[in-house]
């Protein structure tokens, strides 16, 4: 079973619906003890980093993420998904994350966004392409410079240069994805990616 955490922010029927259309047994999980069967965990996300990190805390559910990782659960992360996996994050004030990953998040520099021939606005919405930086099982069948979707002010700075995957340029390069061992997850939405995003759904399902 693909375990979808909900931790009470945002619609996450999408996520599910997606992973069962590439044939994943995706359910959500609410408690401690569903992520602990989840054969899997996927963590999505578009709340506040501080919203999302108490509502963790509200519902036990910190420490049984990081036991699933620490135990060798494959996890998929997006967008928050992926920002909460690092120490800590500098939105609305200073707040500490999962602390799986090495790093730190951070808002898009407005003063490098408005250098060039137009200034780029934040949020960053709508589509970009992935420029990949090393090999990934999870990026089987898609291609450098293959758009995806994305919706957000911040990105994670990683503090291990070789936990990034694939960047992507918005007024300068943004790591946009990052994985180790079975830890894998990316700052766009796969589930509004169209075929390259069910294509990395169905690598997941696939591991």
């Amino acid at each position: 079973m693909i375990g979808v955490i909900d931790y009470g922010i945002g619609n996450l029927r999408s996520v599910q619906k997606a992973l069962q259309r590439v044939g994943g047994d995706a359910q959500l999980v609410t408690t401690p003890e569903e992520i602990a069967r989840a054969g899997k965990i996927v963590l999505p996300g578009v709340a506040a980093f501080g919203d999302a990190m108490e509502q963790f805390r509200r519902r036990g559910l910190i420490e049984p993420v990081r036991a699933a990782v620490a135990r060798g659960v494959p996890y998929l992360g997006f967008c928050l998904g992926l920002q909460l996996l690092f120490d800590s994050s500098s939105e609305d004030g200073q707040h500490a994350g999962l602390g799986i990953l090495p790093g730190r998040v951070v808002r898009f520099d407005a003063e490098a966004l408005a250098r060039g021939q137009r200034r780029l606005a934040v949020p960053h919405m709508g589509w970009n392409q992935l420029h990949i930086r090393r090999p990934c099982p999870m990026l089987e069948g898609i291609a450098d410079g293959d758009y995806v979707y994305f919706a957000h002010s911040y990105h994670v700075v990683p503090d291990d240069e070789s936990l990034v995957v694939t960047t992507t340029d918005y007024g300068y390069d943004f790591v946009s994805s990052v994985a180790r061992d079975n830890v894998f997850a990316t700052q766009f939405h796969p589930e509004k990616s169209q075929a390259v995003g069910l294509r990395l759904l169905e690598n997941f399902v696939r591991l």
